[in-house]
C-alpha cells in the first residue's frame, strides 16, 4: 500500500508503467527502488527525480531498469574508480595497445594478444555449476570482442574449508565441498566443450570464504594486429546486430544481484539472477564472430554482459560519440510474454553485438545462417547522443546516454588500518617438529596436490600448450609456477600465463599484501623463463561503504600500483568485485592477478621438478618475516611482521635469473612462496623424483622455523648444473647462495651438524597427494 498510486499505467498493447517518482517521499523511493530489484540509494533516487524534472515527466519502468544496471558497482565502479584512478590507471606503455573489455598487449611485429579476469562470486554462490559456467562464458565473450581468438582459461578459485562441519555453516549457505565441487565442474564442463584449454589457476580455502566463495576466471585470446576491433560502433546509420543466444528471464538484475551482500534468503530471492549458459551455442558463435571481423565486414562489437542489452546498446554508440534506436521486439526470445524491461536487461548467455553498415548486413546475416547462428538487426545508430527503445512501436525509454552511462563517482570515507608492527608475536599453540611441520603443511589444502581439479580439465586442446599445470617425471609430477603457451604456429616465441594471490598477508598488511602479489606474479613469470610483461587484475573485496573495507581495498591497491609502476608492468584489463560478505562477515581482502609474460624461445622454458645431480641456490634473503604464513596458521602462531618487497632488489633479481636461463645455465626453478623453503624444495623432488641435501647455515643467525618456512619475498630456489655453477654465481652475484645438491632419495635439510628435516621421497610425494580426493570423496 505504501507504493499505491504511484505507478500509473501507459496506454500500450502491453504491461508498461510510468514510475511517478515526483510524487514518492524518500521512504517511498526507497523502497521503489528496492521492490524494483535495482539496488539504487536514495541520493541516487533523488539523482533520477531531478533529471526526469528537467525532462518535465516522469520515468518508465523501463528507464527505472535501464539506471539500476548502468548505475550498480558491478557496471559503473562508483566506489572504486577515484582509488583506481590514483594508483593504476596511469601505469602504461607502449606495449599497451588497447584497454577495452579485454586489454590487447603487443607480441611480436604481426600479432596481439588479449588478457582479462574477472570474478563470477554471488551467481556461484547460489548456483556453483551455472555460476561459474557462465563465468567462463562472459570472459571468453571479452577476449573474443576484441577480434581475439580465446586460447587459455585460468580459473582461481577461494572456498570455505572443505571438512566445515554442517552445523557451522550460515543460514542459507552451501556447503564448501558441494560449491567446490559444481563450481569445477561448470569450469570443466564449459571450457572442454568449448575446446579452450584450462591452464593456470589456484584454490584457496579458509573460513572467510564459507559464506561468500570467489570464482575468478580469466581468459586469454591472440589474433593479428589488422584483424583487432574497438568496442564501439563505426558512424551513423551502423546497423546493430545481435548474435547468438536467444533473450530470456535468466539473469535479469544479475548486476544489482552482485552490488549487494550475500544473505541467508539470497538462495531463493536471486537464483533468477543466475544465468543459464550453453557452450554448445557458444563455440559456432566464436568461430561467426572471428570469421566477420578477419572479412573486415563490422566496425566494431562488444559482448553483452552485466546489463544485457540495456548497457551495451547505449555503450558502444557513446564511445563514438552517437546514439541508438533499438526495436526490442526485433529481439529473439527464449519464451514468449517477456515484458520490455525484461528484455532490456536480462543477461541471458551466449549474445554479442556487432556494428555492420548496409552495404556489408547481407554477407554478415548470411556467415551468420550458414554457421546455424542466430543474428538479427535490432537497432541503428543515430546522430543525437541518445538511447531511444520502442516496443511493438510504442516508445519505452529515452535518455541522454552521458547521463545513463556515465553513473555516480564517490570518494566514500576509508578507515586506513596501520599495521601494528611492534604488537608481540603469538607463540606456536603446539609444538611440532620441522620434518613432521613439512609433512603437514604438503597434506594440507592451500598446498597438496591439486591434480583433483587439474585432470578435470583439458589443458592441451588447441596444441599450443608447451608447459602444462603439471610438471615433472610422468606419474609424480608438480605444481609448476606458470604455464607456458605457443600462441602463434610460425613463431618460437611463447606467452607465460600465472596467477598470484595471499589474501593472508593482505588481511594483516593490505599494502604489504598488494605488492606481495606482484611479487609473487612476478616471481611465478621469471621461475619459467619468461620476462613479465602485463597482468590484469582482480580485485575482491567487502562492502565499500563500511570505512575499513574500503581502507583495506585503498590501501592494496595502493600497493599493487606501487609495485607495477616500479617494475613497468601495466595492467590494461582489470575487474573489482565488492560487497563479497555474507551474515558472518567479509572476506579476506582478496587480490588476484593473472600475469603474463614473453619467452623469447619456448624451447628454452625451464620447469620445477629436479633434474641431475647439479646444485641448488637459493636466489633472494630470508627474513623472520612469518605473519600471515601457512607455517603459523598450521601450528596456531601469528605475528604483524608480514613480508616486504624491495622492489628494486626484486627488479634486479629477475634481470639475472633471465639472463642466466636465457645462457643455459638453469636445469629447474620454483618460486619460495606458500611454505616457505622447504615446501618448495620438497615440490622440486617430488616432481623430479630426486632427493636433494641442503644445509641453511650459510643464511645466518635466524630462527630455524624462518630458515625453512618463512614466506619473505622476491625469492627462488634454482637447480644449476656443477659446470655452469661458476658463471651463474658470475651473474647472479650476492642474489645467490649455494645451499646444497640435488642427489639421493630422499630430502635432509641441516643447519651445520644439526639435522632439520629427513625425510624419504615416498614420504614427501604420500604426504602431498591426496589430500582433495579424499576430502571430496574419491579415489585417486
Amino acid at each position: 500500500m505504501a507504493l499505491e498510486g504511484l505507478y500509473k499505467k501507459i496506454e500500450a498493447p502491453f504491461p508498461l508503467s510510468e514510475v511517478l517518482l515526483s510524487k514518492a517521499d524518500d521512504e517511498q523511493l526507497k523502497l521503489i527502488a528496492a521492490e524494483s530489484g535495482t539496488g539504487l540509494s536514495l541520493d541516487e533516487m533523488k539523482m533520477l527525480v531531478a533529471y526526469f524534472k528537467d525532462l518535465g515527466r516522469d520515468p518508465t519502468e523501463v528507464e527505472l531498469q535501464a539506471i539500476g544496471q548502468a548505475w550498480s558497482e558491478h557496471c559503473c565502479y562508483k566506489s572504486s574508480k577515484q582509488i583506481l584512478r590514483e594508483f593504476v590507471f596511469g601505469i602504461d606503455s607502449p606495449r599497451v595497445i588497447d584497454r577495452g573489455d579485454a586489454g590487447v598487449m603487443h607480441f611480436d611485429t604481426e600479432n596481439v594478444y588479449s588478457l582479462r579476469i574477472e570474478s563470477h562470486n554471488h551467481p556461484s554462490a547460489v548456483e556453483p555449476y551455472g555460476g561459474a559456467a557462465t563465468g567462463i562464458g562472459g570472459i571468453v565473450r571479452d577476449v573474443l570482442c576484441m577480434g581475439c581468438q580465446p586460447v587459455a582459461l585460468i580459473d582461481p578459485l577461494f572456498f570455505g574449508r572443505l571438512d566445515t562441519p554442517n552445523a557451522e555453516l550460515p543460514k542459507g549457505t552451501k556447503h564448501p565441498t558441494y560449491l567446490f565441487g559444481g563450481v569445477v565442474s561448470g569450469i570443466r564442463d564449459y571450457g572442454n566443450r568449448i575446446g579452450v584449454p584450462t591452464i593456470s589457476g589456484s584454490v584457496v580455502f579458509d573460513d572467510s570464504y564459507t559464506g561468500n566463495c570467489l570464482v575468478n576466471v580469466g581468459c586469454i585470446g591472440i589474433a593479428r594486429k589488422e584483424h583487432l576491433y574497438k568496442n564501439r560502433v563505426g558512424g551513423i546509420g551502423d546497423n546493430l546486430v545481435l548474435v547468438g543466444g536467444r533473450t530470456g528471464r535468466d539473469g535479469i538484475h544479475g548486476v544489482t544481484f552482485a552490488s549487494a551482500v550475500l544473505t541467508g534468503e539470497s538462495e531463493t530471492e536471486s537464483r533468477g539472477a543466475v544465468q543459464l549458459g550453453d557452450p554448445i551455442t557458444k563455440e559456432p558463435v566464436i568461430h561467426s564472430v572471428l570469421e566477420v571481423g578477419r572479412r573486415k565486414l563490422i566496425t566494431g562489437m562488444k559482448d553483452l554482459g552485466g546489463g544485457g542489452l540495456s548497457c551495451v546498446c547505449g555503450e558502444l554508440a557513446f564511445a563514438a560519440g552517437f546514439g541508438v534506436e533499438v526495436q526490442l521486439d526485433r529481439v529473439p526470445l527464449k519464451e514468449d510474454g517477456l515484458l520490455p524491461w525484461e528484455i532490456w536487461v536480462s543477461e541471458s548467455q551466449e549474445r554479442m553485438m556487432l556494428a555492420v553498415t548496409d552495404e556489408n548486413l547481407e554477407e554478415v546475416l548470411h556467415i551468420f545462417k550458414f554457421n546455424d547462428v542466430e543474428a538479427n538487426v535490432v537497432g541503428r545508430v543515430i546522430p543525437e547522443p541518445l538511447a531511444r527503445v520502442f516496443f511493438k512501436g510504442i516508445k519505452v525509454l529515452e535518455m541522454d546516454l552521458k547521463f545513463l552511462t556515465g553513473g555516480p563517482e564517490y570518494c566514500r570515507p576509508r578507515e586506513i588500518r596501520k599495521p601494528e608492527y611492534g604488537t608481540p608475536e603469538k607463540a606456536p599453540a603446539r609444538d611440532v617438529s620441522h620434518t613432521d611441520a613439512l609433512l603437514e603443511l604438503l597434506a594440507s589444502e592451500n598446498i597438496c596436490s591439486r591434480d583433483w581439479v587439474i585432470h578435470q580439465y583439458d589443458h592441451e586442446v588447441r596444441g599450443c600448450t608447451v608447459l602444462k599445470p603439471l610438471q615433472g617425471a610422468l606419474g609424480h609430477a608438480c605444481h609448476g609456477d606458470a604455464s607456458v603457451l605457443k600462441p602463434v604456429e610460425e613463431s618460437w616465441q611463447g606467452l607465460a600465463v600465472c596467477t598470484a594471490t595471499n589474501p593472508w598477508v593482505m588481511a594483516i598488511d593490505p599494502y604489504r599484501g598488494g605488492k606481495a602479489v606482484i611479487d609473487e606474479m612476478c616471481r611465478n613469470l621469471v621461475a619459467v623463463g619468461a620476462r613479465p610483461d602485463a597482468f590484469s587484475n582482480c580485485l575482491n573485496f567487502g562492502n565499500p561503504e563500511k570505512p575499513e573495507r574500503l581502507g583495506e581495498f585503498h590501501e592494496a591497491v595502493r600497493g599493487m600500483g606501487e609495485a607495477a609502476a616500479k617494475l613497468d608492468i601495466p595492467t590494461p584489463s582489470g575487474n573489482v568485485s565488492f560487497y563479497n560478505e555474507s551474515e558472518t562477515g567479509s572476506v579476506m581482502p582478496t587480490a588476484v592477478v593473472l600475469g603474463t609474460g614473453i619467452i623469447p624461445d619456448v624451447r628454452k622454458s625451464i620447469t620445477t621438478d629436479l633434474k641431475s645431480d647439479g646444485v641448488i641456490y637459493l636466489v633472494g634473503r630470508t627474513g623472520p618475516e612469518m605473519g600471515g604464513s601457512a607455517y603459523h596458521r598450521l601450528t596456531g602462531a601469528s605475528s604483524p611482521k608480514v613480508p616486504d618487497t624491495d622492489l628494486e632488489v626484486l627488479r634486479d633479481a629477475m634481470k639475472a635469473l633471465l639472463i642466466a636461463m636465457d645462457e643455459g645455465l638453469v636445469s629447474s626453478c620454483h618460486d619460495i612462496s606458500d611454505g616457505g623453503l622447504a615446501v618448495a624444495i620438497a615440490e622440486m623432488c617430488i616432481g623430479g623424483r630426486k632427493g636433494a641435501e641442503l644445509d641453511l647455515e650459510s643464511l645466518g643467525p635466524l630462527p630455524e622455523e624462518a630458515a625453512l618456512f618463512s614466506e619473505s619475498c622476491s625469492r627462488w630456489l634454482v637447480e644449476v648444473p656443477r659446470d655452469s655453477a661458476e658463471r651463474f654465481e658470475a651473474i647472479l652475484g650476492p642474489a645467490a647462495t649455494l645451499i646444497g645438491a640435488a642427489l639421493g632419495d630422499e630430502l635432509l635439510i641441516t643447519r651445520g651438524e644439526e639435522i632439520l628435516v629427513s625425510a624419504s621421497l615416498t614420504e614427501l610425494e604420500n604426504a602431498w597427494r591426496g589430500t582433495l580426493w579424499r576430502l571430496m570423496g574419491g579415489s585417486e
